[in-house]
C-alpha cells in the first residue's frame, strides 16, 4: 500500500449533513437503517444453515460460537460505518487510494469478488429451496425467481435512493425475524442446556468445521465492504466536520440495534433445531430440518420457517449484490451494467442447483469459503480506523485497535486449526 497521505479526512466547506433540516425525533429516526440493512447479511440462508445443522447435531454446544460471532460483529461493522461516515468513502474506495500498485488492486478486487460469487451462492440457493418448501417449484426455477427479485430491489436502490430500499430491507427484516423464532417460544431451550452452551468447547473436527461455518456467516466480508458504503450513501460524501460526532453516536445506536436483532435471530435458529431437531434423521438439510418442525411444532411453525427463509434470501442477495458493485466501483473505479453483474453472480450458484448438489451442503461450505475472506477486509479495516491521516480526530483509540486486531488473530487461527484438524482427520 502506499504510504499515509496528508489530506484531510473530513471535509469545512459548504456541504451539509443530509436530515439535518428535519425535527429532532424524525432526525434520529433517519440516521438509524444502514446498519440495519447491513446487519440482513447476517441473517442470510447460509446462517440458517450453519446454525440449523450446529443445533441438530450437537444441541446446545455451540451457542457460544454464535454469541462470540455477534459480539465481534459488532465492532467490526461499527468500524466500517465509522470508516463510511469520517472519510465520506467507502473500504474500496479508501483501500484503492492507497494501494501502491495496480496489480495489487486487481489481486485483491479479484478476491474481493470471488468472496461476494460466494455469498451469493449461499442466497440465491436459500431462496430456491424455501420457494420449493412453499411451492414445490424445481430448485432452478427458485434460483432464477431469486434472482430476478433481487434485482428488482436493486433497481430500487438505485432508481428511488437508500432510504427506500433500506425501509424494504428491514421489512424484510422483520419477516425473518418472526419466521425464524417463532418455534422457540412454542418449543423453548432448557436453562440448563443454555447455560451448558455458553462454555467455550468443541467436540471434534466437524464441531469445528460447523463453528468457523458460524462464523463465516456471522463475520461476513461483504457485509464489511457494504456497510461503509451504505454509511457514505446515506450521510454524503462530504460530511461536515462538526456533525461526524453526532453521526458516529447515532451509528454506534444503529450498529447495537442491528447486532441485537441479528444475534438474536441466530441464537433462536440454534435453540430451535437443538430443541427440535437433534437426534432426528434427515435434519442434516433445509428440507429435513423444514419437515421435523412440522412434525414436532406443526404446519404454521413449518410454514413461518419457510417463509423467513425466503425473505432471508432474497434480502440477503440483494445486499451481496449491491456490495459486489461498491467493490469492483470502489476498487477499479469501474461499474457494469446491473443485468450484467446479476447474471454474472448468479450464474456460479444456478450451476450447482442445476448439477443437483446438496443444497445445504453447498451453504455451509460456502460459509466456510467466506471465513477464509475476512481477513483480507477486517485487517485493512482496523489498519484504516486506526490512522490519523485517514480518519484524523476520529481515529481508534489504542484499545479499540488492540480488540481488532484480537478479533483478527482469533479468526485467523480458528482457520488453521481447520485445516490442521482437517488434514489429521
Amino acid at each position: 500500500m502506499a504510504k499515509d497521505t496528508p489530506e484531510a479526512p473530513v471535509t469545512t466547506g459548504q456541504s451539509t449533513t443530509p436530515g439535518t433540516h428535519l425535527p429532532a425525533t424524525r432526525r434520529l429516526l433517519w440516521l438509524l437503517g444502514p446498519a440495519l440493512v447491513a446487519g440482513v447479511a447476517y441473517l442470510d440462508p447460509g446462517n440458517v444453515a450453519a446454525n440449523m445443522s450446529a443445533g441438530a447435531q450437537y444441541g446446545y454446544l455451540l451457542v457460544w460460537v454464535v454469541l462470540s460471532g455477534n459480539i465481534m460483529a459488532w465492532l467490526v461493522q461499527y468500524l466500517s460505518a465509522k470508516l463510511g461516515v469520517v472519510t465520506g468513502k467507502s473500504l474500496p474506495e479508501v483501500l484503492r487510494e492507497r494501494f501502491g500498485s495496480r496489480a495489487g488492486r486487481i489481486a485483491y478486487w479479484l478476491q474481493a469478488e470471488a468472496v461476494a460469487m460466494a455469498t451469493d451462492v449461499a442466497e440465491v440457493i436459500g431462496g430456491a429451496v424455501a420457494l420449493y418448501l412453499l411451492f414445490d417449484l424445481p430448485l432452478l426455477a427458485g434460483g432464477l425467481i431469486t434472482g430476478v427479485v433481487s434485482m428488482g430491489l436493486l433497481l430500487v436502490q438505485s432508481r428511488r435512493g437508500p432510504w427506500v430500499f433500506e425501509r424494504i430491507v428491514i421489512g424484510l427484516l422483520l419477516v425473518i425475524a418472526v419466521g425464524f423464532c417463532a418455534g422457540v417460544f412454542i418449543a423453548p431451550p432448557e436453562a440448563a442446556g443454555l447455560a451448558g452452551g455458553l462454555v467455550p468447547r468443541f467436540a471434534d473436527t466437524n464441531s469445528v468445521l460447523l463453528a468457523v461455518s458460524i462464523l463465516g456467516a456471522t463475520i461476513m466480508p461483504h457485509a464489511i465492504y457494504a456497510h461503509s458504503s451504505l454509511a457514505r450513501d446515506r450521510f454524503g460524501s462530504k460530511p461536515l466536520l462538526r456533525s461526524i460526532p453526532r453521526l458516529l453516536k447515532a451509528t454506534r445506536w444503529d450498529v447495537s440495534i442491528a447486532m441485537l436483532v441479528a444475534g438474536s435471530v441466530n441464537v433462536a435458529m440454534l435453540l430451535l433445531a437443538a430443541v427440535n431437531l437433534a437426534g432426528v434423521q434427515g435434519t442434516e438439510s433445509l428440507e429435513g430440518a423444514h419437515a421435523a418442525l412440522e412434525v414436532a411444532l406443526g404446519p404454521v411453525v413449518a410454514t413461518l420457517f419457510a417463509v423467513g427463509l425466503l425473505a432471508s434470501g432474497l434480502a440477503s442477495t440483494a445486499v451481496g449484490a449491491y456490495a459486489g458493485a461498491e467493490i469492483m466501483a470502489g476498487l477499479l473505479h469501474r461499474r457494469i451494467s446491473l443485468l450484467a453483474r446479476r447474471l454474472i453472480t448468479l450464474a456460479p450458484a444456478l450451476a450447482l442447483l442445476a448439477s443437483g448438489v446438496e443444497p445445504t451442503f453447498a451453504l455451509i461450505i460456502s460459509q466456510v469459503a467466506l471465513s477464509f475472506g475476512i481477513p483480507f477486509a477486517l485487517i485493512p479495516l482496523v489498519n484504516l480506523t486506526a490512522r490519523k491521516a485517514v480518519m484524523g480526530e476520529h481515529a481508534n483509540r489504542w484499545f479499540t485497535t488492540g480488540a481488532g486486531i484480537l478479533i483478527s488473530v482469533l479468526l485467523v487461527s480458528l482457520n488453521v486449526l481447520l485445516i490442521v484438524l482437517t488434514v489429521r482427520g
